[in-house]
Formats: C-alpha cells, sequence, structure tokens
C-alpha cells in the first residue's frame, strides 16, 4: 500500500547546484520534479530523480555552494503519477541549464549528440533540419515537447526540432528511452525529449553575442519582470550563416537565416498555478541535397507558433493539472530554390489543437492516476492529402491549398502505483483511437518495476508498448522520386528492459539490456538494382527486432580526490545496437534501417585556473546502412570520431568563451550526399543585469 514514509532516511550531500523547476515532462501530467545539476557527459543515463532540500540563496554558476540536501524527499520519473526518486522505477536524462551553457554547441541538435543512446542526422548547419531518433528508430518515432507540450507534426518529423526559444534560454532538457505510451502519447513509439523553460525568479534581463566560421552571427536577448505572484519573461534572438557548402554553379547551398521570440509568464498561489507560453520561429534555409542527390539548390522556408495555457491545483485529495495548446506552423520547400517556374514549390499548413486532463490521487491500495486527450491535427497543402472541397487561399502566392487531410486523435490513461518500502510496481495502459482510416480503439498496456538494495543499488525492470500513427508526408508524398501508400497501418512497438544502477556521491554508474520489438514499421525504401532512378516507397515493414546494451559511468573528481581543484567531472557512455530483419540485398533503407551499431561519447571537464574552465568532448560512431553518392554508387557509411572543445571565463555578470566543433577538420558522412562541416570556430560573451 502506498504510505509517504515508506524511504529510509539518508544522510546528507552537498551539491553544488540544484534546480526547482515547475515546468518539467512530468509536470504537464501532474508531478513535480526537482532535479540535481549534471555534467554535459552525464547526459546519458542520468535520473530525473532529485531532492528536496533547506532554503538556500540564488548563487552564480560559476560559485561554489553549501547546499544542503537530503534524500528521503523526490519527486520524480517516468510514470503518471509524481514518485519519489527512491520509488521511481524507470531512469530518465536530464540536462540542467549550466550544463547547456557549457557545452560547446548552438543548438538543442547538437547537444544532443552526447547522448549515447540518441542518433542525431544533422542536415543543416545550426539545427537548421536534424533527424533525432532514439534506440534505433527514426525521427518520425518520439515525442517532441515544449514545456510538456506536444509539439510534433503530423506533416513531417523533419522539423520537430524547430523550437521559438535560443538555446541559451533553456532551463533543462530531459530524455526518456523506450516506448511509454501511458506517459507521453501515442507518437511516444522510442522514447520523448522535453525542452524546459521557466522565467527567472527575479526581475533582471541578459543578453549574448557570438559569431565565427562561415559567416556564422547570432545575438539574443532576454528581460523578466518578476512582482508577488507573477512572473512574466520575453525573448527573442536572430541567427544567419553563409553555410559551408556550395552547389555545383558556386552558390550558397547551406546558408541558414531566422529569428525567434517567446514570451512565458506564471501565476502562483497557495491554492494554483498557472502557467502559460507563445512563441515564434522563422527561419529559411538551404536544403542543398536533402532530398535527393540529383539537386544540390533545394530550398527550405518554416514559420512556427505555439501558444499553451496549463494550470495546476494544489490541494485536496484529488490533484489535477489541465493543459490546452494550439500550435501552427507553415512550410514552403523548393526544390530548385528561387525558381517556381522550373518546379512549383510544395507549401504546407498545419494547425494542432489540443486538450488534456490528467490527475492523481491516493488511497489505501496505492497512488492511481488517470488522464485523457482530445488532439485534432489539421493539415493543407498543394500536394499531400486528399482533394479537399474548398481550397484555401495561399498567401503571397496565386495558388491555393487544395489537398488536406484532418483526424482526431482520442486517448484515455489508467495507472496504478503499488509502493513498498523498497520495491515498486507502476503498471498502466493507454487505449487510443484516431479518426484517420476508420481506426478502432486499442489499448497498449506498460509495467515498470523497481527494487532498491541498502542505499546504492537499484534494479529495475520494464515492459512498455506504444503506436504511432503515420505522417502526412509517409501517407501522401508522391512527388521528387517517390512514391507513397495513404494506406499505411499505424507501427505498433513493445519492448523489455533491465538494468541495474550506482550512485554515490562521487561516482555513478548504469547498465542495461534493452529488446524492442516493431510490427508494421513505416520506412522509405528503394530497391537498388532497379537502377539510380528507382524510387524511394513508403511501405510497412512486418517486424524489425533490435537488442541493444548501454551503459554509463561518470566520476566527480571534487568529491573522489577533495584536494585537488583542476579536475572537475569526467563521464563516458557506449551503446550498441543490432537490428534483426531478414531483407533483400537491394534494398536500401532510407532512415529505420541505417542506425547506430555503435556510439561512444566522453567528455572531461576541468578548471585550468580562478573562473577559466575547459571542457573537451569526444564522441565516436559506426553507422549501418548505404547511401548513394553523387554518381550513383551505392557506398557504406564509415565510421567516425569527433573532438569538440569550450574554453571559457565565467563572472558574476559576464561570461567570455571560445569553442569548437569538429576541431580536427575530419570529413564525414552521417547521412546520404549531405556533407558535413569540416572545423567550426565561434567566439562569444553573454552578460546579465
Amino acid at each position: 500500500m502506498y504510505n509517504n514514509n515508506s524511504i529510509k532516511k539518508q544522510g546528507t550531500v552537498v551539491f553544488k547546484r540544484f534546480g526547482r523547476k515547475g515546468y518539467s515532462l512530468f509536470s504537464v501530467l501532474g508531478r513535480e520534479v526537482l532535479i540535481s545539476v549534471l555534467s554535459i557527459a552525464t547526459l546519458q543515463h542520468a535520473s530525473a530523480g532529485s531532492v528536496s532540500m533547506k532554503p538556500v540563496t540564488a548563487d552564480t554558476v560559476a560559485t561554489k555552494t553549501d547546499r544542503e540536501m537530503t534524500l528521503d524527499e523526490v519527486s520524480v520519473t517516468g510514470s503518471r503519477a509524481p514518485l519519489t526518486r527512491a520509488q521511481a522505477a524507470r531512469m530518465v536524462t536530464v540536462l540542467e541549464r549550466a550544463d547547456i551553457q557549457a557545452a560547446p554547441v548552438q543548438s538543442v541538435n547538437d547537444l544532443l549528440k552526447y547522448a549515447a543512446g540518441v542518433d542525431v542526422r544533422q542536415r543543416g548547419p545550426i539545427g537548421a533540419q536534424t533527424d533525432v531518433s532514439i534506440r534505433g528508430g527514426n525521427y518520425e518515432q518520439i515525442t517532441i515537447l515544449l514545456n510538456g507540450i506536444n509539439i510534433c507534426d503530423p506533416q513531417t518529423g523533419h522539423n520537430a526540432f524547430d523550437f521559438p526559444v535560443d538555446i541559451s534560454e533553456i532551463e533543462r532538457i530531459e530524455v526518456l528511452e523506450g516506448p511509454a505510451g501511458r506517459v507521453y502519447g501515442t507518437s511516444s513509439l522510442l522514447g520523448a525529449i522535453n525542452i524546459v523553460t521557466r522565467p527567472r525568479p527575479s526581475t533582471s534581463a541578459s543578453a549574448h553575442l557570438e559569431g565565427g566560421s562561415y559567416g556564422y552571427l547570432s545575438a539574443g536577448a532576454r528581460a523578466n519582470v518578476a512582482s508577488g505572484k507573477w512572473n512574466n519573461q520575453v525573448s527573442g534572438s536572430y541567427t544567419r550563416s553563409d553555410g559551408y557548402s556550395r552547389n555545383k554553379k558556386g552558390g550558397l547551398n547551406a546558408d541558414y537565416s531566422g529569428g525567434k521570440a517567446f514570451y512565458q509568464g506564471i501565476y502562483d498561489d497557495y491554492d494554483i498555478s498557472v502557467n502559460w507560453h507563445a512563441g515564434l520561429s522563422a527561419r529559411g534555409y538551404g536544403s542543398n541535397t536533402f532530398y535527393g542527390a540529383k539537386w544540390d539548390d533545394q530550398y527550405e522556408h518554416t514559420l512556427k507558433t505555439y501558444t499553451a495555457l496549463q494550470a495546476e491545483t494544489k490541494h485536496g485529495k484529488f490533484h489535477l493539472k489541465p493543459p490546452i495548446y494550439w500550435n501552427h506552423s507553415e512550410d514552403r520547400f523548393e526544390l530548385f530554390r528561387g525558381a517556381p517556374d522550373t518546379y512549383p514549390y510544395n507549401y504546407h499548413r498545419t494547425d494542432i489543437f489540443g486538450v488534456n486532463l490528467n490527475g492523481y490521487f491516493d488511497w489505501a491500495l496505492g497512488r492511481t492516476a488517470i488522464g485523457a486527450e482530445l488532439r485534432n491535427e489539421d493539415l493543407v497543402s498543394g500536394n499531400l492529402g486528399e482533394v479537399i472541397d474548398n481550397p484555401h487561399h495561399i498567401s503571397g502566392t496565386d495558388r491555393y491549398y487544395d489537398h488536406g487531410i484532418n483526424r482526431t486523435n482520442v486517448s484515455f490513461v489508467l495507472e496504478h502505483n503499488i509502493l513498498l518500502k523498497r520495491f515498486t510496481l507502476s503498471a498502466g495502459l493507454v487505449a487510443v483511437k484516431n479518426s484517420w482510416n476508420g481506426m478502432n480503439m486499442k489499448v497498449y498496456p506498460g509495467v515498470d518495476a523497481s527494487y532498491r538494495i541498502g542505499d546504492n543499488f537499484k534494479l529495475f525492470a520494464s515492459y512498455n508498448t506504444s503506436l504511432r500513427m503515420p505522417s502526412v508526408t509517409e501517407l501522401y508524398y508522391s512527388v521528387g522520386g517517390h512514391v507513397a501508400d495513404k494506406n499505411l497501418k499505424p507501427e505498433e512497438v513493445s519492448a523489455v528492459e533491465g538494468g541495474v544502477k550506482y550512485s554515490s556521491r562521487a561516482l555513478t554508474a548504469q547498465a542495461s539490456v534493452y529488446h524492442n520489438k516493431w510490427k508494421n514499421m513505416i520506412d522509405w525504401i528503394r530497391y537498388t538494382s532497379d537502377g539510380a532512378d528507382a524510387p524511394w516507397q513508403s511501405v510497412n515493414f512486418t517486424e524489425v527486432n533490435a537488442t541493444g546494451f548501454t551503459s554509463q559511468l561518470t566520476v566527480d573528481f571534487r568529491q573522489l580526490i577533495p584536494g585537488q581543484k583542476v579536475l572537475k567531472s569526467w563521464s563516458t557512455s557506449y551503446n550498441y545496437l543490432f537490428q534483426d530483419k531478414d531483407i533483400a540485398s537491394d534494398v536500401q533503407s532510407k532512415y529505420s534501417l541505417e542506425y547506430l551499431r555503435h556510439k561512444l561519447v566522453s567528455g572531461l571537464q576541468l578548471n585550468l585556473w580562478r573562473s577559466l574552465d575547459l571542457g573537451v568532448n569526444f564522441r565516436w560512431q559506426d553507422r549501418r546502412g548505404t547511401y548513394t553518392d553523387f554518381d550513383g554508387e551505392v557506398k557504406d557509411y564509415s565510421p567516425y570520431s569527433i573532438v569538440d572543445a569550450r574554453l571559457s571565463w565565467t563572472a558574476p555578470r559576464y561570461k567570455l568563451y571560445v569553442e569548437a566543433n569538429n576541431l580536427f577538420d575530419k570529413t564525414y558522412i552521417d547521412y546520404g550526399c549531405v556533407p558535413q562541416p569540416g572545423a567550426w570556430f565561434i567566439g562569444g560573451l553573454s552578460f546579465s543585469l
């Protein structure tokens, strides 16, 4: 039965920093997450659990503190209902603000490259377009959230990481690996990534400016006003680059320019907490050979807006947290840049409306959570979907949106948690019905369990299932050498995982084994035996089995060797994956069967002198699969290793830094014929008031 006092008291632990943020991935589901700071290299397998704490005073990120925190009352991880850190059965990766700012990256996409279980296939600079997947899946198979709100685009997952906030404004990033339909919804086939933002706790302002190789320039500013129960913050940024490659005619084909604006507010009193956000992102970028090696002057422009309102009750036997949201996006794709007469542009407009109702309550047999979601996805297009009766004019053109699709997803969630002294069992299900293609309601169950051994060890195991509806592109994109199938079935996955975790002040280690079984997996394939002009076809594979192993080790040298000051932390993680699928030798996969067999990441953080810090990050990866080069020859992907570094000086009111990506100027291919940049150097400064 449920017992709030079932966790044994532990001794105090001194942390350097902490975060107590209200927009956690689990906050939107009715939970609060308290999170300690992690080093950049601990991104791979950190727990989202954290700690309760004594009142403390805010501090700068460069200053040591004596915050004392006990580990007896903590909120946490990947269940529908809030559980303590000691009770939680699933592990969640968390990266805090200080670690994001210390990393040698310019986008969330770049940052996720340091997660061993995450596959980041960059197709443009500065996060212009990146396909992000988890554990051998593809970019469509994960849920992307902004402050707990699902912002996935039913048109395509290619533009899923188009956020309206600059990376400097992100409070933290949370990653859950593995299916969790009952927690994040039906698009979380293989996991979820949540971007968390939050206004500063007091009235303040800040700005940053940086520039570097390939004509790179980025500038942004933020200001917030906090007064009593109210807090409002607004931020904006602009980024541009000439790009790192040119087309055959000598023109730029990897350039980028874009702006972002974001407003966020909070009202918080004794009985209720309300928060809201509104954001805009507009960008254009050269797409060189993104969608085919034959066209090296493609271009894309996207416009996205996000609005959401959430509320949470704080008292009473039944706790409620209902959000409502609207996401809008517009996309223009040019197969031949600036030449609509050569080939007409593709135009798309998407509107997503959603409302959730989440709650939980305690009773004699444990803690029970319930939830429901209604999500409507409406897309109009110049070439995707069915022919519509009432075409809509495309602003700024003489054309019309004459195709489209509208579908509604309804889901219900039930979860129950049995919490004993050292054992947790969390079981539940999600029931899903989608109006598309007459889909009947289906049920997807899941169960997580953990057992704590002493104060340092935890054994955990899980079985979870989920599904994903096909994207509109997978259903209807039959242009430019592609042939889509509008009768694709939803893809499904069932997964088992088991592992062990060890935690102490100076050392954290974790290892786990997982197995994913796909049914009706969706991918784009082509038959190379049909020649270089063979079309890409969207298909359902019958079954694909994937078995993986992941491990992580993190050392805090300041806890391990208190007398020294140079070494701060070191972490290394490794992920191995093997997919079993009987396919013909002439089948070439564009996404799912091109997976990372091996990925190794490591990071070392040093304090060279006073406020001068150096971070060095290394990653090595080996990808399975093939691609077709510019000469029409099918080639295997080659393993490669990359070193990034960042040198920074941090003062209470300002920070100066220089960073290098691909420090040793390695040449490598990570996706098809899209060239990757060589060495990229950036310098910048940020200051606050």
